[in-house]
């Protein structure tokens, strides 16, 4: 078994794929209208599906925005430089909620960003090999 997408709800698909594909560097690697069920689909990623998990971005057409309850909490990327990603994130357009730095009580550097429909995403540095 192997994880193949995580699916979220976005209001507006355009303004999710530019943020997804624009300011995170994806890929749109397929979409697809589903007139009868007034729906969108549409995958990004940042290899092809067969080779490693996607996100699957929704969009309901007769619903613009969600409540993101209490339960997400966030999706997770491996970055070479978090300064520097947040650095990049910002001059493209994305929303960074807290700086790049080390995480309480550790020394993993993090940072958040959000996507246009409120959800967080966490880079992480990539951590130094020691040889």
């Amino acid at each position: 078994m192997r994880i193949l997408h995580t699916m979220l709800r976005v209001g507006d698909l355009e303004k999710s794929l530019d943020f997804y594909t624009n300011v995170l560097g994806m890929r749109l690697l397929r979409r697809k209208d589903y007139p009868d069920g007034k729906f969108t689909l549409a995958f990004v990623g940042y290899q092809e599906e067969d080779e490693g998990a996607v996100i699957e971005l929704t969009h309901n057409w007769d619903t613009s925005s969600y409540e993101l309850g209490t339960g997400y909490g966030h999706i997770a990327l491996e970055v070479e430089d978090a300064y520097q990603s947040c650095e990049d994130i910002k001059a493209r357009g994305g929303r960074v909620t807290r700086e790049a730095g080390p995480m309480k009580h550790g020394q993993t550097v993090i940072a958040f960003v959000e996507d246009p429909d409120g959800y967080k995403i966490e880079l992480i540095q990539r951590k130094q090999r020691v040889d």
